[in-house]
């Protein structure tokens, strides 16, 4: 009897937890603007040679054991660069996310 009644139990409760919704976002109706990077594993004097000099540097952090090495970060004016030693491993775009626009567009998908 109390098996029969546990498993009433969960399987009632299984229909009601399966139940989701799904949100349809507004397509993203800005202008996409292609910034030149710089390429990965470029050296730092290749990326000042093509992009001028930062408009700051940042001093190495870390590189006090073989496993943490140093890594530099440069500024530019849309972009930041950064370096493990002298070789580029990442360029970021200073851009936050757009803000949502008409946010009473959004209804559950059908």
């Amino acid at each position: 009897m109390l098996r029969a009644s546990l498993f009433f139990v969960i399987a009632s409760g299984y229909g009601l937890a399966t139940h989701a919704e799904t949100l349809t976002l507004p397509q993203d109706t800005y202008p996409t603007t292609h910034i030149a990077l710089p390429d990965r594993g470029a050296r730092m004097p290749a990326v000042e040679a093509r992009f001028g000099a930062p408009a700051k540097r940042f001093a190495p952090v870390g590189g006090g054991k073989p496993e943490h090495p140093p890594i530099t970060r440069w500024d530019y004016a849309d972009f930041s660069v950064f370096f493990e030693r002298d070789r580029v491993i990442d360029a970021v775009v200073k851009e936050a996310p757009k803000p949502l626009r008409n946010t009473e567009a959004l209804r559950p998908a059908s």
